[in-house]
């Protein structure tokens, strides 16, 4: 059961990552616009700025749950490196349960966040609601906690894992 839900983490992960980088692509092609037709065209676009900031909110959920993943989050290890190897699992699984109940947060207040705003919209995208837009903070919170348990029951992802895969440096 345990290879399953690493399989299926694997896959979380890779999703989470291919959200997050196609974010961040559309943002490098909507900003420019938004500057080619202020500046150029004297004429600018309503829609870029604000769509780049709901692409953003996007990116900064989806890429942090991702990072925690990959061991890559911002982390200050001084104190931490400074204590004997039981201290530091010690800590180490207390920041696992502090980062925890911040996610169960945000999935819990995040949900009730983009219900109640359900039936609003965005002036600069009438067809869009403003709680889809809330939607990547309880979908964060949610895709962090999984990954929480992952790391809880099961450990971290090997470094044969596809976390690492892209990011390993090969020998020729």
């Amino acid at each position: 059961m345990s290879h399953a839900y690493r399989r299926a983490m694997d896959a979380l992960y890779l999703a989470s990552v291919s959200v997050a980088g196609l974010a961040v692509v559309v943002i490098t092609l909507v900003v420019p616009w938004g500057v080619f037709t202020r500046y150029v065209l004297n004429r600018g676009s309503a829609w870029p700025e604000p769509l780049a900031i709901l692409l953003m909110v996007l990116f900064t959920f989806l890429g942090a749950a991702a990072c925690y993943r990959a061991g890559s989050h911002i982390a200050v290890d001084m104190v931490a490196g400074a204590t004997p190897p039981p201290v530091r699992r010690l800590l180490a699984l207390l920041v696992d349960l502090l980062l925890g109940a911040v996610s169960l947060f945000m999935v819990v207040y995040g949900y009730e966040l983009a219900l109640t705003t359900w039936n609003q919209v965005i002036a600069e995208f009438p067809f869009l609601s403003v709680g889809i837009t809330y939607l990547p903070l309880p979908i964060g919170g949610a895709i962090t906690l999984l990954f929480i348990i992952e790391r809880l029951w099961i450990g971290p992802p090997p470094p044969d894992s596809i976390v690492f895969k892209d990011t390993a440096i090969e020998e020729e």
